[in-house]
């Protein structure tokens, strides 16, 4: 991945990140990194863990980030998912998967958050 790119990734997480805070969520890891890949970012919203997927665009050109969740992408993250509950405890925890799209344009970002974007058992 390009150093543009992640820069542009690194972005994208932080206003996903304040964009979920004034919406009420705790975050309770950023960039969480285990033996099966990372997570963007896991949060809480009134008792539920909350995995979110954070995409981000220059333009909407590329389609929403949403889009890009693939149904492989979306495997991986319920296995990254049952990894975090699993190594904090936290099974039987309800939880659910969001996905945060930024379209970041010259006149600032376009932020969409996609609520319960999926649900296990979902995907490849």
């Amino acid at each position: 991945m390009s150093q543009r790119r992640r820069r542009l990734g690194r972005r994208g997480e932080s206003a996903a990140e304040a964009f979920l805070v004034r919406r009420g969520y705790r975050i309770l890891a950023r960039n969480y990194r285990c033996p099966l890949g990372e997570l963007d970012l896991v949060a809480s919203d009134g008792g539920v863990v909350v995995f979110v997927e954070v995409k981000t665009r220059r333009g909407a050109r590329a389609g929403s980030g949403a889009e890009a969740v693939s149904a492989r992408k979306r495997w991986r993250l319920m296995r990254l998912a049952q990894f975090y509950l699993a190594s904090h405890g936290l099974e039987g925890v309800p939880c659910r998967f969001d996905v945060v799209s930024l379209s970041v344009r010259p006149c600032g970002a376009r932020v969409q958050l996609w609520r319960d974007a999926f649900q296990r058992g979902e995907g490849g």
